[in-house]
């Protein structure tokens, strides 16, 4: 978790667990409390519990109304621009890390692991980059390197040039087998 992220949390815990205990406070008459016998006080301790349950769960929930907010403002629709990786099969192609670059600047490099790749051959689909992106024509190139048919070292790259509106944007790099050419293909789909 981020130093930001870290932050908005233990600030909503401490906000919630303030308007908690307030009315808790205001509530309790030390007199009276020690007049009560010890048994009179086990109902307390379920009540407290109940009580720091109910914040608990109200902090998740607001957690997680800030992170919405946070990606929302973050990444507006008008500028979201989100490129997924897919695999088609995978027998022909073992992926080892993939390269996105934006406009010639690179915006994500990811090196995977034997399970996450096992996922992707299952029919996962990855978000390598969720970013913000103006209105107009650019250009995408993406670079996979692997291993190929027969254990070579496999690198290729595919490229596409796109238009931006003030739609979000979603692009998907697809990588599946071609049994016809014995060799992976690498194609660029840009879903409406």
């Amino acid at each position: 978790m981020n130093t930001r992220r870290w932050g908005i949390f233990t600030a909503g815990l401490a906000l919630a667990l303030a308007a908690m205990m307030l009315p808790a406070a205001a509530d309790e008459q030390p007199a009276v409390a020690a007049e009560q016998p010890a048994a009179a006080g086990k109902p307390e301790v379920n009540d407290l519990d109940g009580r720091i349950q109910d914040a608990k769960s109200e902090v998740i929930q607001l957690n997680r109304d800030l992170l919405v907010l946070e990606e929302e403002l973050l990444f507006p629709a008008n500028t979201q621009v989100a490129v997924f990786v897919s695999m088609d099969v995978g027998k022909l192609f073992v992926l080892d890390s993939v390269q996105v670059k934006l406009d010639d600047k690179e915006v994500a490099n990811y090196l995977y692991t034997p399970a996450e790749v096992q996922a992707l051959h299952r029919g996962g689909v990855q978000r390598l980059y969720l970013g913000n992106l103006r209105s107009g024509s650019h250009e995408l190139v993406a670079f996979f390197t692997g291993k190929g048919p027969y254990d070579r070292d496999y690198r290729r790259g595919t490229t596409i040039k796109f238009d931006k509106s003030t739609d979000p944007k979603y692009i998907e790099l697809q990588i599946t087998d071609s049994t016809g050419k014995i060799q992976p293909e690498f194609a660029v789909k840009v879903w409406q």
